[in-house]
């Protein structure tokens, strides 16, 4: 199987955002178990602080919350992946780091969907997240139990 790094087929180069991103901070604030909801209104362009949110909205039943989060860090991390030259297709390898807050959000906002019957958004989504990187939903979806 080709990596993500390979350009088999001349299509875009992956893109990955700048380890400056502002996720990269609030992955190491998790990590020291600061809220989310903290670090999200410290750092609204993160994504990851609001995937996060998204997760745990999920998790505790309230779809509705977790779809809101997850669009909230979708689109923030849209606005990022432009900024680093992405044209809305192509890879966004989930094993970089920063795109890990942007490819939860999408994560997150296609179970949402689905929660909530938004059928079409959904499979959206989940089109999306394949085109970025078919590895993500492994590599990064919350585990249950």
């Amino acid at each position: 199987m080709a990596d993500l790094r390979d350009n088999l087929l001349g299509g875009p180069p992956p893109t990955r955002l700048p380890d400056d991103h502002p996720d990269v901070e609030v992955a190491a604030e998790l990590a020291r178990s600061r809220p989310p909801a903290e670090l999200a209104a410290a750092a609204p362009a993160a994504s990851l602080a609001w995937a996060v949110l998204a997760e745990q909205a999920l998790a505790g039943g309230d779809p509705v919350a977790g779809y809101a989060y997850a669009r909230t860090g979708y689109h923030r991390g849209l606005d990022a992946l432009r900024r680093a030259g992405w044209k809305g297709h192509g890879p966004v390898p989930a094993d970089h780091h920063p795109n890990q807050g942007f490819l939860r959000a999408l994560l997150a906002l296609q179970r949402a969907a689905e929660t909530i019957g938004e059928g079409d958004e959904a499979r959206r989504c989940q089109a999306l997240a394949d085109d970025c990187d078919p590895r993500a939903r492994d590599l990064l979806s919350p585990r249950e139990g």
